[in-house]
């Protein structure tokens, strides 16, 4: 579903991402767990095409990214940590023109798709609104549901609760745990262990660069049974 082979990325004499290699089945929600700066979101802008890397392959449902850059990037859904709206569109124009963008048709069972999402996520009664007026948080949802409502196999996610109050969480929490049950595949960047260990099937830990735990939640806390905590693993493993 996802793999990156030997993926090295280089910004002149810094190495941000070093012989990465990593590989997900369908049906994982994948935490991408690092203190900052350790290379987490420069995987994930080269793992959706943003960035190219210095080396290495990455392949997505079997398609090389490097070589056909827009069939992956209609597979997949981006949620950035800070997200980029034009904001004098509203609401409702920037859904319409996302679908656009990927050739998606407004047919009737969409639109109510649509409505579910707006509603779900309190944006219904602002959906005529200019995006300059909403609030951090509502921009949040609206990037969340412009992705949710084209329902791609893979959602690849840069810090997902930034700016979204305790009741939008949950009900992403929920969602993500719902889509990978549906098969979907969620790979997740934070640095919240919390929010990690309390809805990730599977784990990886990247350190300067370099990754360094890989497993699913469960065998990883076998593995550190000393530990009362995967912040206690987080912790030894990038302070020592």
């Amino acid at each position: 579903m996802i793999e990156l082979d030997s993926v090295t990325k280089r910004f002149s004499s810094v190495v941000a991402v070093d012989d990465l290699t990593l590989k997900l089945k369908a049906g994982t929600l994948f935490g991408f767990l690092g203190p900052n700066g350790a290379g987490k979101t420069t995987t994930i802008k080269m793992l959706v095409g943003i960035m190219k890397p210095t080396r290495g392959r990455i392949e997505v449902l079997g398609m090389d990214i490097s070589k056909r850059s827009q069939e992956v990037k209609r597979c997949l859904g981006y949620i950035p940590d800070r997200p980029y709206l034009y904001e004098k569109l509203t609401g409702a124009e920037f859904i319409s023109l996302t679908l656009r963008l990927y050739g998606i048709r407004e047919e009737v069972s969409l639109k109510e798709r649509i409505d579910y999402y707006l509603e779900l996520f309190s944006l219904a009664e602002w959906k005529d609104e200019l995006i300059e007026n909403y609030s951090h948080g509502m921009k949040q949802r609206l990037i969340v549901t412009s992705v949710l409502i084209r329902d791609p196999k893979i959602i690849i996610v840069d810090e997902p609760m930034v700016g979204l109050d305790p009741i939008a969480v949950r009900m992403v929490k929920d969602i993500f745990r719902d889509l990978v049950k549906k098969g979907k595949t969620i790979f997740m960047s934070t640095h919240s262990v919390y929010l990690a260990e309390e809805i990730c099937s599977e784990i990886g830990l990247i350190h300067k660069g370099r990754l360094v735990l890989k497993d699913k939640t469960e065998e990883i806390m076998k593995s550190f049974k000393e530990m009362k905590s995967l912040e206690d693993i987080f912790i030894k493993l990038t302070l020592g």
